[in-house]
């Protein structure tokens, strides 16, 4: 289930300037979004793991841009949090 106002914050970090002020204060930038305490924790340690069950994927991946994420760690931190694959196969047979 998505998030909001989390995904609102990052869609509205596309404005012109925006990154810079969310570069320059986060925790300011945060406090204008109710943003649920577990959110904001997982915002503020960068946890894809949590923030991928919140956000639209392109977000996300725009969001870990523009912090400073090199694209290939962003990958495989998104790669490591997600579910294991069944063991039974193919889900779809």
């Amino acid at each position: 289930m998505t998030d909001y106002w989390l995904s609102k914050m990052i869609y509205e970090l596309q404005r012109p300037g925006a990154i810079a002020e969310y570069r320059a204060d986060r925790v300011r930038v945060m406090d204008r979004y109710p943003l649920k305490p577990e959110v904001r924790a997982a915002v503020l340690a960068d946890d894809v793991a949590v923030l991928s069950r919140l956000v639209n994927p392109y977000l996300l991946r725009y969001y870990f841009t523009f912090i400073g994420t090199p694209d290939e760690v962003f990958i495989r931190r998104l790669r490591e949090s997600a579910p294991a694959a069944s063991a039974g196969g193919d889900a779809r047979s």
